[in-house]
């Protein structure tokens, strides 16, 4: 069964030139800056950075949606990202986020049943509720309910963890279709 998601490594490649770091003007450097990296600057992020400061905006959002201390747990967030990467065919994305979930976790459980066996596979209750949650407010975003927030609820969110969820979710909503928009993912030659 294909399920749109590959745990290979994937090389993002973009449409446009990436900008190369040795052209680059004090403002794209500067906005370079917000991502939170520690190795070299990734093609999509210099592609991002030759619009400074929409990229710089972007960034300081999704670090804050993503990376917020307090809230919901990084893992479930991971989760909504996952969730609606998947939902929105951006098999990058979902890999990316897939190894994030996994390195958090410190478990592979949740991302070898979603590989296997997709969003309908078998979960605990708590991660079946985010994903069905996350699902739907990925597909369409009215369809998303309010037995499935009372669930959430009962499973142990709070209201500032939900909307956390949501922001997650909502956030991929947007990424994965930037990401397809200016590029394509292929295979890794890495293992």
């Amino acid at each position: 069964m294909s399920t749109g998601f590959t745990m290979r490594p994937l090389v993002w490649h973009p449409h446009i030139a990436p900008l190369e770091m040795e052209d680059a003007s004090p403002a794209q450097l500067e906005a370079m800056q917000v991502t939170p990296s520690g190795g070299k600057v990734s093609p999509y992020v210099r592609t991002l950075a030759h619009d400074p400061e929409s990229y710089a905006a972007r960034t300081k959002l999704y670090n804050l949606v993503m990376y917020a201390k307090g809230g919901l747990a990084n893992e479930w967030r991971e989760l909504g990202a996952l969730v609606a990467s998947r939902v929105n065919g951006c098999v990058y994305c979902a890999s990316v986020h897939a190894k994030r979930h996994m390195q958090i976790t410190g478990e592979d459980t949740v991302v070898k049943e979603l590989y296997l066996k997709g969003l309908d596979g078998d979960f605990d209750a708590k991660t079946r509720a985010v994903i069905a949650f996350c699902r739907d407010l990925s597909a369409t975003p009215s369809t998303a309910t309010a037995d499935q927030v009372a669930t959430l609820r009962d499973l142990g969110f709070s209201d500032d963890d939900i909307s956390d969820l949501v922001h997650s979710a909502a956030m991929f909503g947007w990424a994965n279709r930037l990401m397809h928009t200016l590029g394509h993912a292929v295979p890794s030659d890495k293992k």
